[in-house]
This record gives C-alpha cells, sequence and structure tokens, in this order.
C-alpha cells in the first residue's frame, strides 16, 4: 500500500515536431534537480498524423504524463484537442502548455507571459513606453503583442514585409491600439517610439540584416529580439552600437518554461543566473 506520506512522480513532456533540438528538457531537467524533486521532463516526436491520438492518450491518463509543452507545429491545433483552453490562448489562437486537472486537460499560453517577465528583469520599467514597434506579423509575435498591450502600452505599431498579414494581427489584437503598416513605413515610426521588439527570424543563420537607423528613437529606448541563437542578434548589436539598451531573447525562452514547471510538479521555480549559464553553454557546445 502506497505511503500517503509519499509524493507522486510526475512526468512532462514537450511534443512537436521536430523537437530534438528542443532546450526544454535542460531547463525542467535543471529545475527537478535543485528544487530535490523526483519526475522527468522528455522529448516526444509527434507528427501532425498522429497528434489526435498523442492527446486523446493523455486526456485518459493512460499516457503517463501530467501533461507538458506543445510547440511547432501543434500549437495552433491543440487547442481544438483539449477540454479547456483559457481566454488567453483563445485570443492568440496558439497554446503552448498542457495539464490534467480533475480529469480535464486544460490549455494556456506562457509565451507573452515570458516575455514580458524577461523585460521586467533586464529592462525594468520597459512598459511605461506609450509606443512599441513589434517587426514581423509572423505567429511568434502574436504573443508579444498581446503581452504589450496587455502590459498597458497605449500603441503599439506592427511593421511587416506584407501588409496584410499586419493587419490581420490588428483585427485580431485591437485596431484602436495595434495598427498594421509595410516596412517603408518604419523610420516616421521609429522617433515615437521607446519600445522595438523583433519578431522575425533576421539574423538567424546568418541571414543579411538591414540597417536600422535606432538613433532615431528615444535615447531611452529598449530594443529587444525573441531569436536566442546567436545570443546577441545582428540586430541587438546595431541597437547596442548606437546606444540604445537591448534585451537579448534568452529570458523569454526560460520564462516561459516556468509557468507550466509550477502546474505539473507543484513548485515555482527561478529563472537565475545560473540557468542561464547553463543554457548559454549548451548554446556554445552546439554552435
Amino acid at each position: 500500500m502506497r505511503d500517503s506520506r509519499e509524493t507522486s512522480v510526475n512526468h512532462a513532456f514537450v511534443a512537436g515536431y521536430p523537437v530534438r533540438h528542443s532546450r526544454s528538457p535542460l531547463i525542467h531537467s535543471h529545475w527537478l534537480k535543485t528544487l530535490g524533486l523526483e519526475g522527468s521532463y522528455t522529448t516526444r516526436e509527434v507528427t501532425p498524423a498522429i497528434f489526435p491520438d498523442f492527446i486523446a492518450l493523455l486526456k485518459s491518463g493512460q499516457s503517463g504524463f501530467v501533461g507538458g509543452n506543445v510547440t511547432i507545429p501543434h500549437k495552433e491545433t491543440v487547442i481544438a484537442h483539449v477540454d479547456e483552453a483559457d481566454a488567453l490562448s483563445r485570443e492568440m489562437g496558439a497554446a503552448n502548455t498542457v495539464w490534467l486537472e480533475e480529469g480535464r486537460l486544460k490549455a494556456t499560453n506562457t509565451d507573452g507571459l515570458g516575455f514580458a517577465a524577461n523585460l521586467d528583469a533586464r529592462a525594468p520599467g520597459w512598459d511605461t513606453a506609450e509606443t512599441a514597434i513589434v517587426l514581423g506579423a509572423g505567429g511568434a509575435s502574436r504573443a508579444v503583442i498581446q503581452a504589450v498591450r496587455d502590459r498597458g502600452v497605449r500603441t503599439i505599431h506592427v511593421v511587416n514585409r506584407t501588409l496584410p498579414r499586419a493587419r490581420e494581427l490588428s483585427d485580431r489584437f485591437g485596431r484602436t491600439r495595434v495598427v498594421a503598416h509595410a516596412m517603408a513605413a518604419l523610420p516616421e515610426l521609429l522617433p515615437e517610439a521607446s519600445l522595438f521588439i523583433n519578431t522575425t527570424s533576421l539574423g538567424m543563420d546568418g541571414t543579411p540584416v538591414p540597417e536600422f537607423d535606432f538613433t532615431r528613437m528615444p535615447g531611452d529606448a529598449v530594443v529587444t529580439d525573441i531569436v536566442y541563437v546567436p545570443l546577441v542578434t545582428p540586430i541587438l548589436a546595431q541597437a547596442q552600437a548606437q546606444g540604445r539598451t537591448i534585451v537579448d531573447g534568452l529570458g523569454m525562452l526560460l520564462h516561459q518554461a516556468a509557468p507550466g514547471f509550477e502546474k505539473w510538479f507543484g513548485r515555482k521555480p527561478q529563472v537565475d543566473e545560473t540557468l542561464r549559464a547553463l543554457v548559454i553553454a549548451d548554446m556554445a557546445a552546439h554552435a
């Protein structure tokens, strides 16, 4: 008979396709070890074809998991398969965290929380900005726009290569505060913005990056990038050289992981410099 004083051993996952590159197991395993908890966090390669079956097994309670993370290409489709998606993930149209609660599979999206928490830690006061510029209108920009809007930034300019994509986000998150623009409008928008956020893949894998004149922004402006490989992206390097405060994207990855860990393992983990150094070392080892 199980001793009532024993704690249950919980297991969680990250499901995606592909998912081999994920650093989530490194993060969660570190927290499990640091907090002295039994349990595990593992990767699961799940193709779109078998994803409904994977979720059905999770919902049945027979998978052995109490929940997990969902990543590309399942972040949008998972909402249709859970019992309850919260308002945050429904508005965003995507979820990244699922957990079993009283026999029901619930979902949320912690990307926006992670983005805001990273700026809180690295650039306190960022949310006093009246105006922000979000470069890019892909899936990653949704969480950023939602987080910036919900923290009270009054005007958010979404600048994108194709204007219709930017307009879709304006329609989704509120046209009175979220305004769509083509790339040509960027120079005239910079002087009124105190926050610049790159949500595109510019600078990844050596892709060319245009020159940005961040000196047109206020002197106390913050420039951040959700890309974290390399840690200082070409866009951040430009901003830093031009005297602007920069925030790399690694903290977003670390902070977005914390709410899920707390739901699955029952303890609130700490995002600290030890964890950051651990992930940076892993990035260097796989460069």
